[in-house]
């Protein structure tokens, strides 16, 4: 279970972090605001009430500075996630093929290093392992100058199991998780963005027309 919690003021983000332990990571809770980075938005590795206090001040200021008709509703309180390799999953839908699925290297990066891999949903069994050796940086993921590999088979089971989501839900438009950080045995999903299809946002699917 996700020990992340919404704090609505810096008083309650201060409780929740000496709930959920610390260091704490702190990230603006906005619809409007995608990139949290880009906005000031993130600030990470907070221990002690005042650390976490003015961090929480500190991205609400610069949310708002960011965009200021954007609907802020507080900062999500996470425990800092242990070190990894921070890799990136994923999908959209794509005019020509459908939905696609990508994977690569992440983080803050992602968009510079572009070092990805990409295939038509849903996928197979064994496509995860293949699209982990497609990327450039693969050697990072299976161990580098003494490092240990990390735990490809927890990357190939998110890989599949985000393929039986966009399968099971044809209303998202698009998914990103970055960054996953990926350690020597499991993998932590640090940050979620969903975006769901124009025609699911107004709630049309939901409506249902009574028989004349």
């Amino acid at each position: 279970m996700s020990a992340d919690r919404l704090a609505h003021t810096a008083s309650e983000a201060v409780s929740v972090a000496a709930e959920v332990g610390q260091p704490v990571a702190l990230k603006v809770c906005s619809p409007d605001i995608l990139h949290k980075s880009d906005a000031g938005g993130v600030k990470l590795g907070l221990a002690g009430r005042k650390q976490v206090a003015d961090a929480f001040k500190a991205i609400m200021d610069n949310a708002a500075r960011h965009r200021e008709d954007a609907d802020i509703r507080g900062c999500v309180v996470s425990p800092m996630a242990d070190t990894g390799v921070e890799v990136i999953v994923g999908t959209k839908i794509d005019p020509q093929f459908g939905p696609v699925i990508m994977f690569g290297i992440g983080g803050i990066l992602v968009e510079v290093v572009k070092d990805v891999s990409f295939r038509v949903l849903p996928i197979s069994r064994m496509a995860p392992y293949k699209m982990m050796r497609e990327i450039k940086s693969f050697p990072i993921l299976d161990g580098v100058r003494g490092r240990q590999p990390v735990d490809q088979e927890a990357i190939a089971q998110l890989l599949l199991k985000i393929s039986e989501i966009i399968e099971a839900y044809p209303q998202i438009q698009e998914m990103d998780l970055n960054p996953v950080i990926v350690h020597e045995s499991g993998l932590t999903i640090v940050d979620v963005r969903i975006i769901l299809k124009k025609k699911w946002k107004k709630g049309q699917n939901n409506k249902r027309k009574s028989p004349v």
